[in-house]
């Protein structure tokens, strides 16, 4: 599998170590193939075990959540924080809350991260965690009693200068401020704990416009360098509904492509004349709708059920912003063929490896969820810093710090890839430059 004896050891150790975790696996086969090269350069790294303190969490913490339903029932979820590596700097990581939430999935979570915030420059160390509730179908009273119970475990573990949380999946302002407020309550002081919170308890301006609006920055600083061109009159695909796909939306319209497909779990709508995104935002944001009620609302638009048919639709920029392992090498194929032209990651790990892989070798550009969507994390940073100066910057501000934090990550990839001897490979790119400075600070700071 390696062309390093070590890092075939430290990859079969790995597996038996966590067998029955594919998305886990995944993301260390992903990272161990891009860093094959620098690590190969590096005897020191088998020397002291480096890989394998870099593989292993710092700490895995799992517990139950109790709380009640509207009807006065019972209701057992299981809760997760993975803190992942504190190399640079205190864990940070979002919240993920969906049915699918488990340790593979979250352990994959933390350790994308740890090389994301690496990516961003900033202070941070990675994280992640969540539960497996389900907040579709929920009251507001039923989501706040989960957020207190889930937190009244939770704060033990985090602080804002050990974990920062912030969202993820199925948690946005709304229980942010649920699980802020019963943090408050419980520890007696007012700090810097979540990120994502309220512009009137200490959230960022731009921070629910940042992972959107990063990955429209990424790619087209990629698009410039790698293929001399921008958004401008090209047609973009864009998969989920949520902040991160509304947002890339409004940025990549912004900079004059014509987004003409949005999905959600259930399917896809698709508008030849360009999303209409108040009518999206109305059903989403504000009703907590599906993406089918879009077709009853906007004239020549089409539903089809089932979201993975989105990838059939001809595009020159796909933006996949849904979930994990949403695009697969035949979808991959079928958009290369359909003559696409970039293929950016807005979601963790929405392609496969292999269809990665395929996007590379066809000199398509890829932006790496590790890198094209760190705009959130970053913003995240931002806010951080905000609430530790006790200051708040303006919009503008905040947005001028990520177009600068989203073309330098592009840059550092860009030119590990190049030293790589592939200049579309910017997933081998991301994985060195971001894992760079973290085995740097943990051969530094010891065992």
């Amino acid at each position: 599998m390696f062309r390093s004896e070590y890092l075939n050891n430290v990859y079969n150790d790995f597996l038996k170590k966590n067998p029955a975790e594919p998305e886990y696996q995944q993301a260390a086969l992903e990272i161990l193939e891009s860093i094959e090269p620098y690590v190969m350069k590096h005897p020191e790294f088998e020397e002291k075990k480096l890989i394998e303190r870099f593989l292993e969490p710092e700490r895995v913490v799992q517990f139950k959540v109790v709380w009640t339903d509207d009807k006065g029932k019972f209701q057992v979820n299981r809760g997760f924080r993975v803190q992942y590596n504190s190399a640079i700097g205190p864990y940070k990581g979002g919240l993920r809350l969906h049915p699918s939430v488990n340790a593979s999935i979250i352990k994959f979570l933390g350790l994308e991260q740890t090389l994301k915030n690496s990516l961003t420059s900033l202070p941070m160390g990675g994280g992640k965690g969540g539960s497996d509730f389900d907040p579709k179908g929920k009251s507001d009273t039923e989501i706040m009693r989960f957020c207190q119970s889930f937190m009244t475990e939770l704060y033990r573990h985090i602080g804002p200068d050990t974990d920062v949380p912030a969202g993820d999946i199925g948690v946005g302002g709304r229980e942010i401020g649920y699980l802020f407020g019963q943090y408050k309550r419980i520890r007696n002081e007012f700090s810097g704990v979540l990120t994502g919170k309220g512009l009137s308890y200490g959230g960022s301006l731009a921070r629910t416009e940042a992972t959107g609006y990063g990955l429209c920055y990424f790619t087209l600083e990629a698009l410039k360098k790698l293929k001399n061109t921008d958004f401008n009159n090209k047609t973009v695909v864009i998969s989920g509904s949520g902040n991160v796909a509304i947002y890339a939306t409004q940025k990549a319209t912004a900079l004059g492509g014509k987004v003409v497909a949005l999905s959600d779990s259930n399917g896809y709508i698709y508008d030849p004349n360009g999303i209409n995104l108040d009518v999206v935002k109305q059903i989403k944001e504000v009703e907590r709708g599906r993406i089918k009620e879009y077709v009853n609302r906007v004239s020549g638009a089409t539903y089809t059920e089932g979201s993975k048919g989105i990838w059939s639709i001809k595009c020159d920029i796909a933006l996949p912003c849904a979930t994990q392992n949403e695009l697969s090498l035949d979808d991959a194929k079928l958009l290369v063929a359909n003559g696409v032209v970039a293929v950016c990651e807005g979601a963790n790990m929405p392609c496969s490896l292999d269809a990665a892989k395929y996007f590379i070798e066809n000199k398509v550009v890829f932006g790496p969820a590790k890198a094209a969507n760190a705009g959130g994390v970053a913003t995240s940073g931002l806010e951080m810093s905000q609430n530790s100066m006790r200051l708040s910057w303006s919009f503008e501000e905040v947005d001028e710090k990520l177009h600068d934090i989203m073309v330098n990550i592009f840059n550092n990839s860009y030119k590990e890839a190049l030293e790589e001897g592939n200049e579309f490979d910017l997933l081998t790119g991301a994985n060195i430059a971001g894992f760079k400075k973290v085995a740097e600070a943990m051969l530094l700071q010891g065992i």
